[in-house]
């Protein structure tokens, strides 16, 4: 299974509480999530890439129409041995999946996005694009999976501790109060039997995909970090959404295939033949959305590296005044200096304002992404493949040399620097004790340690710690015992988070919590939420004050508000002058993915 914290990029729509039921499950109030992790990879694929000019050359977006050129490796029809396997599969468990197989190198997984989730209608509907990267032959970058999702079976909601639960089958909205969300879709699976299918790719075919935020932690840690301690929350977002996608588009990019997959679940029929018949007709359907013969028009427009910045971080409005932020560093320091702690990260979120819609963002973002990739950290928050639970810590940082001799120069600095190398140990030691608490004694491993990685302009020291889950515990509860990790907390990391908690403004949502996805089979990928775009939807926002062009006239277009939560991580001997000015560029970098976006679109169009 390809995992999405290699490099994964999102594109997620996601619901807020306080929505209303509409007969058509329509809903306001929605957040997007564009993230580009190296780090960590979806809820939107996946840490925000961040952004460098340095390139002279233009990317070309204009994509052209398609005209449903595919041909089928499995036949349209319905055939006896698929309904055969179908009727033995059925024997075995309640959740059976159909599929298609389809060979076809015309339609790209933004076409396919774009033909399940139109302009004119779905766009305030869950959906999710889902791409990979992974570091292949000679450091290139080969994702061979992508997933795409639109219009979820179901919807699990959490805002601290009462849950919306909306059932899109029954048409049924339920609100509980419970001490742990997660305890819902955990005991949901466990009433599930699933028949996997060896002609599927070992990769994500459906489940469960969605976010955890940082503050879910307060669902394990009741008291040292209650809800009721926390920062102020001024956005009202979902501490944890999920959607669960019977349908989901699988491209392999290898085999030049794409899956389209629905699963069928049994106990919705009164019998296994109509559930067999309604199965085949809903797959049918997938399919010819996918490849609708007169698909939605992509916006055309070309990525210009060179584009000036519109926004430079003294322009972009902080959760923090800079004095306010510095100010928290000296009193972490005060903190680190009595023992309480080793390191803390701190962070503070940045916004501006934009006319370029979130896909359009991701769409720049994407076809950019070899000049825009400054650091790639593939951290992973939680894995779990076939009950291994593995992390991956990330820590210590170097650039990438101009010649492979320079390279192993560098890579021996840094694993010659006992700072780095202090870190990093401390960073292992953390995953250790969060694999111990959920796996079988003497199964927790260090595979890798201290090894060095090379990314497009960045090293890191990596190690991975693998545990062989209890029996009586799954994959959620790996993430609760590893939920947020150590390079977004400090350590000790409990202390280190009731500091943060005193020191920052306001709850950190989404940035440095997880998102990723659960297979109906068990598995979980779930990537860090750092560098990270997410679009809450405010209302009333009018006015376009970053960008002097009497062209740009805000009726024609939605404005969004853009949110981007960087942080430092905060040591004994750190200048608060220089982490507040890393903060900046940090910010600046990801803001960086909408100057491209409204040079590519915006402009484009009304110019």
């Amino acid at each position: 299974m390809e995992s999405l914290n290699i490099s994964a990029t999102l594109c997620a729509h996601l619901r807020s509480p306080g929505h209303r039921l509409s007969p058509a499950f329509s809903f306001n109030n929605s957040v997007r999530i564009v993230t580009d992790t190296s780090s960590a990879t979806i809820f939107g694929s996946h840490n925000l890439r961040s952004l460098l000019s340095k390139s002279n050359s233009s990317s070309s977006l204009k994509q052209p129409i398609l005209k449903c050129a595919v041909s089928t490796i499995a036949p349209p029809e319905i055939d006896d041995d698929v309904q055969s396997k179908f009727m033995e599969a059925a024997k075995k468990g309640n959740l059976v999946p159909l599929y298609r197989c389809i060979f076809s190198d015309q339609l790209t997984p933004v076409q396919a996005y774009r033909c399940l989730v139109k302009e004119e209608d779905d766009r305030d509907a869950p959906s999710f694009v889902i791409e990979s990267v992974e570091q292949g032959y000679q450091d290139t970058e080969v994702g061979r999976y992508s997933y795409v999702g639109a219009q979820p079976t179901m919807e699990i909601l959490a805002k601290e501790n009462s849950v919306t639960i909306l059932d899109h089958i029954k048409g049924t909205k339920t609100e509980k109060i419970v001490e742990n969300p997660m305890e819902i879709p955990k005991k949901l699976m466990e009433e599930w039997s699933p028949q996997l299918l060896d002609e599927l790719p070992e990769a994500f075919c459906g489940g469960w995909v969605g976010y955890f935020s940082y503050d879910a932690v307060r669902y394990v840690e009741k008291k040292k970090l209650s809800f009721s301690i926390a920062p102020k929350d001024d956005r009202n977002l979902p501490d944890i959404s999920l959607g669960l996608y019977d349908d989901v588009i699988v491209f392999d990019h290898i085999e030049k295939k794409i899956y389209a997959v629905h699963w069928v679940r049994l106990d919705h029929y009164s019998s296994v033949q109509k559930a067999y018949n309604d199965g085949m007709n809903k797959l049918e359907n997938l399919v010819s959305k996918v490849f609708d013969i007169d698909p939605p028009k992509l916006s055309a427009g070309s990525v210009n590296l060179k584009t000036p910045h519109f926004a430079s971080a003294s322009k972009l409005a902080s959760s923090m005044k800079p004095e306010e932020y510095k100010e928290a560093i000296i009193k972490a320091k005060e903190h680190i200096a009595a023992g309480d702690i080793f390191q803390i990260v701190l962070s503070q979120r940045f916004e501006r304002r934009t006319f370029a819609d979130p896909f359009e963002v991701y769409r720049a973002l994407r076809v950019a992404r070899g000049c825009i990739l400054v650091a790639s950290s593939p951290e992973i928050l939680t894995r779990v493949k076939r009950r291994k639970n593995i992390s991956r810590p990330l820590a210590g940082t170097i650039r990438r040399g101009k010649t492979e001799a320079e390279d192993k120069m560098l890579e021996k600095e840094l694993l010659a620097d006992e700072k780095e190398c202090a870190e990093h140990v401390m960073l292992v030691d953390l995953a250790r004790n969060d694999i111990g608490k959920v796996s079988k004694a003497g199964t927790v491993k260090v595979e890798r340690l201290m090894n060095v990685e090379r990314y497009s302009h960045v090293m890191h020291i990596s190690s991975t710690v693998t545990g062989e889950l209890l029996d009586d515990k799954t994959c959620w509860d790996a993430l609760e015992a590893e939920l947020p990790l150590g390079t977004v907390t400090g350590a000790p990391k409990v202390k280190s988070m009731e500091i943060i908690d005193e020191l920052e403004f306001t709850r950190r949502g989404p940035y440095s919590g997880g998102f990723g996805y659960v297979s109906f089979s068990g598995d979980m990928d779930i990537a860090i939420a750092k560098r990270t775009i997410v679009f809450p939807n405010v209302p009333g926002i009018n006015g376009y004050e970053d960008m002097n062009d009497t062209n740009i006239k805000p009726e024609m277009r939605r404005e969004w508000l853009a949110h981007f939560q960087v942080g430092s991580g905060i040591v004994a001997d750190s200048d608060p002058d220089r982490e507040q000015k890393e903060c900046e560029n940090k910010a600046a970098g990801l803001a960086r993915g909408i100057d491209l976006a409204e040079s590519t679109f915006v402009y484009n169009k009304l110019c």
